[in-house]
């Protein structure tokens, strides 16, 4: 059984969400049903019910379709591209509280040593300088170098709960069982593949490009055995992304 305060690691942030008042008592009956799925399900369900009810409730919980969370306006609407539209920057709950879950389940886990940490490396150097690469040769984005206002903001959201959430939610809990199931090749593609499908909404070409970028951190997670370089990889690809490139997206 996991120690009792990686039980206990969402908690203040459940907590100040409710306080606040972007969390109700219906959105925390959510994150504790989620919760008790996570730690709880494993032991008493079978594996695949355990394991697929946790991956739904996960996308449930990414994708805003759960009651009870409000997000929080961190930054009003701004233009930070001449060639893009206003982005305003939320802090979303929900996810927020996802990537918490799912980091006190990995902390509990065992996790393999470290496999082929050069080849990891390499190949995150290469996700790091071809991803932008691509992204503007499709047009998605266009060359727009800047240094926004509250950048410390926008870091502390994005890599503590956009990258956090996604990288535990694709790299730790559905790769590793897709490679498991159909080989390294094809679990790390087709992990790869729903990574740029969950990025459809945004655009077709920007899906082609996440899948592109969702392909280099599973590489590098399952290489290195960690999950933290490929949330490093994440984190370093939006951030060249914001500084170096239309953001969020070339307006059509």
């Amino acid at each position: 059984m996991p120690p009792l305060y990686l039980h206990l690691l969402p908690m203040p942030v459940l907590g100040l969400g409710l306080y606040l008042g972007y969390i109700d008592g219906l959105g925390a009956a959510c994150a504790f049903c989620y919760l008790a799925w996570v730690f709880r399900g494993e032991a008493l369900l079978p594996r695949w019910l355990w394991w697929s009810g946790g991956l739904l409730g996960g996308i449930a919980l990414a994708a805003h379709l759960l009651p009870g969370f409000q997000p929080m306006q961190l930054w009003p609407a701004r233009q930070l591209s001449s060639d893009a539209p206003p982005f305003a920057l939320r802090l979303s709950w929900d996810k927020l509280l996802l990537g918490l879950i799912l980091l006190a389940w990995w902390l509990s886990r065992a996790r393999p040593l470290a496999r082929h940490g050069g080849l990891a490396a390499l190949i995150g150097v290469a996700t790091l300088l071809l991803v932008p690469l691509l992204a503007m040769a499709l047009g998605v984005v266009g060359w727009q170098p800047k240094w926004p206002q509250q950048l410390w903001l926008w870091l502390a959201v994005n890599l503590g709960v956009a990258v956090l959430a996604e990288e535990l939610l694709f790299r730790a809990w559905l790769q590793p069982v897709l490679v498991a199931s159909l080989g390294v090749a094809r679990g790390v593609a087709l992990t790869a593949l729903l990574f740029g499908a969950a990025h459809l909404p945004f655009s077709p070409l920007f899906a082609l490009v996440a899948g592109v970028a969702g392909l280099g951190y599973g590489l590098v997670f399952h290489l290195s055995g960690r999950l933290w370089p490929a949330l490093l990889l994440h984190a370093a690809v939006n951030l060249t992304h914001l500084l170096l490139l239309s953001y969020p997206l070339r307006s059509t």
